[in-house]
């Protein structure tokens, strides 16, 4: 491609930080005594590291590389999931019972397709991207709360 795509950074962006989700979540798993956390956990990690092979593919199709970018939280992450900590506390310090919230992080995405220079192949794999990403914030919100009714809890609204 002559022309450099818009939205190569936004493509780039989600290669890294999924790189990173698969790194702890990956770690997560190995820590965990709970068969239904491990589950889900599986689950998503799996997806996160698809998500950064594919977008790093794309990226590259386009004719360009991931630019790995440092995130100094990322090494923290990874401390957490590792960590012997119960699997509540890590949903919680690592904030992903808040991802099903309204204003979530997953609401960067309720604009994407306004870009109309994405190509179709690109805009395929961002379509199922969003997709499997609100899925595994549902996925993580029915985790913590059932970690919560188990702890006696109440989870926020």
């Amino acid at each position: 491609m002559s022309d450099k795509p818009r939205y190569l950074g936004l493509l780039n962006a989600i290669a890294v930080a999924e790189g990173q989700g698969h790194r702890y979540l990956t770690r997560w798993i190995a820590t965990t005594t709970d068969p239904d956390v491990r589950c889900v956990l599986a689950t998503v990690a799996a997806r996160e590291g698809e998500h950064a092979m594919s977008f790093a593919k794309r990226i590259n199709e386009l004719g360009y590389e991931v630019r790995e970018r440092e995130d100094p939280r990322d090494d923290e992450r990874v401390a957490i999931a590792a960590s012997d900590v119960p699997d509540l506390e890590k949903l919680e310090r690592l904030g992903l019972h808040r991802l099903c919230e309204a204003d979530s992080v997953l609401g960067v995405f309720d604009d994407v397709f306004r870009d109309h220079s994405i190509d179709i192949r690109t805009g395929e794999l961002l379509g199922r991207y969003i997709a499997e990403e609100h899925d595994t914030a549902r996925l993580v919100r029915s985790c913590y709360e059932a970690l919560k009714a188990r702890s006696g809890s109440a989870v926020p609204a």
